[in-house]
């Protein structure tokens, strides 16, 4: 499996998903992604992003493989990156689509106005993971084959779309790998 190595928390990533029983290992460049059976997009900034991927030769390649039923995981500014579409984005924004969604960046505040919260998730055994809400998107509507998996506070927060899983929040800083374990299941499975 790989990480976006772009921008954003992708050690933290690297170590959940080791705790999650998987190899996983950074992706920069087209030729490390044509290796990888699964891709977690980290949370970071989702426009400084969106450039990298443009100048790194990315963003294409990556849309490629979502567009194929790669199995990707995108946090925070991942999910950003996973919409069809961005509210208060900026205009030269750039995602790679894959879920039939809306997304609004920031919609849950500055960073001054970051949070950790319980979040009851579907597919997730055991009880509420906990998740940490940094500047977090919030998705405002989704499409009819996408599968909302968790609300908090009247918003929904965690969705699938076939092998594309977003969440709103940063399970990877909490010590609660069961979100990466359900995802490395995704990617388990469709590698059969």
């Amino acid at each position: 499996m790989g990480v976006l190595a772009l921008q954003g928390d992708v050690r933290e990533h690297l170590v959940a998903l080791a705790a999650a029983d998987a190899t996983a290992r950074p992706v920069r460049r087209p030729e490390e992604l044509a290796e990888v059976d699964g891709l977690v997009i980290p949370g970071g900034e989702s426009t400084t992003m969106s450039k990298l991927a443009v100048a790194f030769g990315m963003l294409e390649p990556l849309r490629e493989r979502v567009r194929s039923g790669m199995p990707v995981y995108g946090t925070c500014a991942g999910m950003i990156m996973l919409a069809d579409k961005i509210l208060d984005g900026r205009e030269d924004q750039e995602t790679l689509g894959g879920i039939d969604m809306i997304v609004r960046r920031n919609a849950f505040g500055r960073q001054n106005e970051s949070f950790e919260a319980s979040v009851g998730m579907t597919g997730v055994p055991g009880g509420p993971v906990e998740g940490v809400f940094i500047r977090a998107p919030w998705v405002e509507s989704t499409g009819a084959h996408v599968d909302v998996l968790a609300v908090h506070d009247g918003h929904t927060v965690a969705v699938r779309q076939g092998n594309v899983l977003a969440t709103s929040f940063h399970p990877e800083l909490t010590g609660d790998h069961r979100v990466h374990a359900l995802f490395v299941d995704m990617v388990r499975a469709a590698r059969h």
